[in-house]
């Protein structure tokens, strides 16, 4: 009997959509995307894309595509310029959780987090954000830095 990766189990959390990795390297790779979003399709017992931002989307519609009462995790590419004048970019995985979010959903997606990050292996930075504050473009230049 042949097991499929978007199976879940009790120690992970969900499954994760076979489809995932491949967008990831997507945005990775071939950078076909500015961001890619992520939610938990309970009724499938998996993560799966919800949503992908083109390249010429910016930051704030980013911002405005994590709903504001409900969790999700997401993959931000994000181009910098160094004190040197190079051109950089970094992928940022985030963790999206705000307060005001059910407490199943929060329980969800605390125990499918590792599960996901293991499938998008090749991110630079996380980031854990419960509210607006925690994901703004400042937060993610320091770290970028």
């Amino acid at each position: 009997m042949a097991f499929m990766r978007s199976h879940s189990n009790a120690s992970s959390g969900m499954g994760v959509a076979p489809n995932i990795r491949e967008t990831f390297v997507e945005l990775q790779m071939k950078k076909a995307y500015r961001y890619v979003i992520f939610k938990i399709e309970e009724k499938q017992k998996q993560v799966v894309v919800e949503k992908t931002g083109a390249t010429t989307e910016s930051y704030d519609d980013f911002l405005a595509s994590l709903p504001e009462n409900d969790c999700r995790y997401a993959l931000y590419d994000f181009d910098f310029v160094t004190g040197e004048n190079v051109q950089k970019s970094k992928i940022f995985f985030i963790a999206w959780s705000p307060s005001t979010s059910r407490i199943r959903a929060k329980m969800l997606y605390s125990t499918s987090k590792d599960r996901i990050k293991h499938e998008l292996d090749g991110f630079h930075y996380e980031i854990q954000a419960t509210d607006p504050t925690e994901v703004d473009i400042e937060v993610l230049r320091e770290r970028a830095h």
